[in-house]
């Protein structure tokens, strides 16, 4: 569903502590919306699981945050910064489903950019089923696909290190499916 794009004022804030939780259902409630959007059931637990995001957060360099437009929140991401400060990781990324088709995505994209002006190489993986994060990651924020995860190629991470997801921006295909997923890179000049 394509809505209006209207200039945003996008700014970010660090989640607390106590905010992790509704971040979390929001962020799981967005990633069921892809899938239903591509037809997929969503069975069982929620995706990604709670157990998968606290994973991601508790990495190394990780930042929670609301992503913030109109003076409420509209969104969330998790991003990764290596100790360097030069390579980013989007780990998730979520846009609230009746703010997305509105730019509020590629001006959250921009804000976290600027927010970490010395990474010069991003990344992010989504999964294969995912057309709306592979239009906006390749069309909209510059990204390109750098890789493709299936059964003769798998993940050397496994297939629950991610991202938007990043299984960002992701999804699950059923217990004994494997994880079909793009891997993304952005590099800043």
């Amino acid at each position: 569903m394509t809505r209006e794009t209207r200039p945003t004022i996008i700014t970010l804030e660090l989640v607390g502590t106590e905010e992790l939780d509704g971040l979390c259902r929001r962020l799981q409630a967005a990633f069921a919306a892809g899938m239903a959007a591509a037809g997929l059931p969503n069975e069982g637990e929620p995706i990604p699981t709670d157990a998968e995001i606290l994973h991601n957060i508790r990495e190394p360099g990780t930042e929670v945050l609301h992503v913030i437009g109109g003076g409420r929140h509209v969104g969330g991401a998790i991003v990764r910064i290596d100790r360097a400060g030069t390579s980013g990781h989007l780990d998730f990324f979520f846009i609230d489903e009746e703010e997305q088709g509105t730019g509020m995505g590629a001006a959250a994209w921009a804000a976290i950019e600027a927010r970490h002006p010395a990474v010069t190489v991003w990344e992010t993986m989504t999964p294969y089923f995912e057309q709306r994060n592979i239009h906006f990651y390749v069309n909209r924020c510059g990204f390109h696909i750098v890789e493709f995860h299936h059964p003769g190629h798998p993940d050397p991470n496994g297939a629950h290190h991610h991202e938007h997801g990043e299984r960002s921006g992701s999804g699950h295909q059923g217990e004994d499916d494997p994880d079909l997923m793009f891997r993304f890179r952005k590099v800043v000049s």
